[in-house]
């Protein structure tokens, strides 16, 4: 039985490695919208875009990664969802789904797919059917299911799946006919559907994961990627570039501007700095705090701005002592010099951030008040919880840029000389960013400077992910499993009442402020310096650089 109805409209440098061994051949609320009509004919495209990109992926399947650099790379070039965020807003609108509809409990959700969608034809594979239900069970029972045999045959950890508890609230997804797929879950959970928008929810090809199975080749899903989205992969040289094709037959007309996609991987802001003003790229990414007033009087370039829904922040390991006690973590936390660290860090681009989650989510506890830097009464603080001669620790920088922390290695030698002060000696120690991430999830760190952009607009994706017990081993870098704060969060999960997940969550903020698993420092202004020549770029306010309806005069 129908309760609700909403009308929601559609808007919206190497040769490739060959394939080794193998040539693969080929009732509630409801939303609705029209499928996108068929285009009148093939768009020409002429155009090549290079974007500087900061970092080399790790891989290039989404399911397995929760940074920008693989969502960029991956997931919002090669692959679409059930349901999307309008380009550069929070909005949930149909994607792969055309429409749904959710059961008056609010435990079922039935998906009705978009007929007509192709997925890509690639040198490595060559679809034989459209996308169907098919595709939409396997991607998903591959991340709930361990015996899924796609899962037995590549077996990979889904960080987001678990981190949101998807794993444990999937009760199970039933192919109702080729194009109805029904997901039932075993609670209430409020921000479904802006999970579903994510990127670990990328829809897979179930024919192409079939054909690199019954090949031994699974792990490809990983090298290869192939699927419904506005580009196609075409090639990777690592720590170099990726290459992409713009894809003709794409589902959504008007989206797709540009013949060739290029990301010049370049770690060095500097360099790539100078390559966007040669005209080498005419996207980069993170440029550097103190270039921005330069970049912006270049007649030659345009350099959009938006308030960061972002948080840079000092994680520390409660698994390790001494950091298991609360009061030395307020002691280290007090000791640190905030508004020092945004004169020299950001230069004029952040604000001191106090809560674990950005002043624009609502929920935001105003009233909360962040601890003063007071280096004196932080000493006293660690006498009291017996180390009044400090002690040593590991206090590990990122090697990458990022929005949230544009000098990782210039805060950590800040935060270092601030617990001098008090005692504590801190050794920095960096990785490479694939190694940096792998290593800190296994828990090897004791500090750890890292950040957060909010992937979907809602609260958990703040205080569940980074800070619940179903994420210590994703994004939860502190370690930290507290039974009280947990309940709420998912409470908090499990209801609809706006007002009742305002008050969960407030309670949730006083117990971070009381017991601090990690130090909010920042929240940044991002910068996105273009070529004038680019038309249609909007600033992503979850992170990952897109390039949907990007092209060029």
């Amino acid at each position: 039985m129908l309760v609700r109805r909403c009308v929601w409209p559609v808007r919206l440098v190497s040769l490739f490695a060959v394939f080794v061994g193998v040539a693969l051949i080929g009732a509630g609320e409801r939303a609705h919208a029209a499928d996108a009509p068929a285009a009148s004919a093939t768009p020409t495209l002429t155009k090549t875009l290079v974007y500087c990109s900061d970092a080399s992926p790790a891989g290039f399947d989404p399911a397995q990664y929760t940074t920008s650099v693989e969502n960029s790379a991956a997931a919002y070039t090669v692959y679409n969802r059930l349901v999307e965020f309008e380009h550069g807003g929070t909005k949930v609108e149909p994607g792969l789904a055309q429409s749904w509809d959710v059961s008056p409990d609010g435990k079922v959700y039935t998906f009705h797919l978009r007929r007509g969608v192709k997925f890509q034809t690639t040198s490595f594979f060559k679809p034989t059917r459209e996308l169907n239900a098919d595709d939409v069970v396997l991607t998903f029972e591959r991340m709930r299911d361990p015996d899924n045999p796609l899962r037995r045959a590549y077996p990979v950890s889904f960080p987001y799946f678990v981190d949101l508890r998807l794993d444990k609230n999937i009760e199970k997804i039933e192919k109702l006919d080729d194009y109805t797929v029904r997901f039932t879950l075993r609670a209430v959970n409020a921000p479904f559907l802006s999970e579903l928008a994510m990127p670990f929810t990328s829809v897979l090809s179930a024919e192409y994961a079939d054909a690199l199975m019954k090949a031994g080749k699974a792990s490809d899903l990983n090298n290869y990627p192939l699927g419904t989205g506005p580009f196609i992969f075409r090639g990777y040289t690592k720590d170099a570039s990726i290459r992409f094709d713009g894809n003709p037959d794409y589902w959504k007309p008007g989206t797709v501007h540009l013949r060739k996609l290029i990301f010049a991987i370049t770690p060095d802001a500097g360099a790539r700095e100078a390559k966007l003003r040669s005209n080498e790229c005419q996207v980069m990414s993170y440029p550097r705090p103190a270039d921005v007033a330069s970049l912006k009087a270049d007649p030659d370039l345009q350099v959009p701005s938006k308030v960061g829904y972002n948080l840079g922040y000092l994680a520390y390991n409660t698994t390790h002592k001494p950091l298991d006690n609360a009061g030395v973590r307020r002691a280290l936390d007090m000791a640190i010099d905030k508004q020092a660290i945004v004169a020299e860090v950001y230069q004029g681009a952040g604000q001191a951030a106090s809560h674990p989650m950005p002043p624009t989510q609502w929920s935001y506890d105003e009233h909360l008040k962040d601890a003063r830097y007071e280096p004196t009464k932080a000493k006293r603080l660690l006498e009291k919880a017996g180390f009044p001669s400090g002690f040593e620790l590991t206090l590990w920088a990122m090697p990458v840029q990022r929005a949230y922390n544009p000098n990782a290695r210039l805060m950590a030698e800040m935060i270092q000389a601030d617990w001098a002060k008090i005692g504590v000696k801190a050794k920095i120690v960096t990785y490479e960013w694939g190694e940096y991430v792998k290593r800190a999830r296994s828990g090897e760190h004791d500090a750890l400077l890292i950040g957060w952009t909010g992937d979907n607009g809602d609260p958990d994706n703040w205080l569940g992910v980074l800070l619940g017990c179903a994420a210590v081993n994703g994004g939860n870098f502190a370690k930290w499993c507290y039974k009280p704060f947990d309940e709420l969060i998912v409470k908090a999960r499990e209801t609809t009442d706006h007002a009742l997940r305002v008050k969960y969550y407030e309670q949730a903020q006083k117990i971070f402020a009381d017991e601090r698993p990690f130090t909010p420092i920042a929240h940044s202004l991002v910068y996105q310096p273009l070529r004038q020549e680019v038309t249609g770029f909007k600033i992503d306010p979850f992170g990952p650089t897109q390039f949907w309806g990007v092209g060029l005069r």
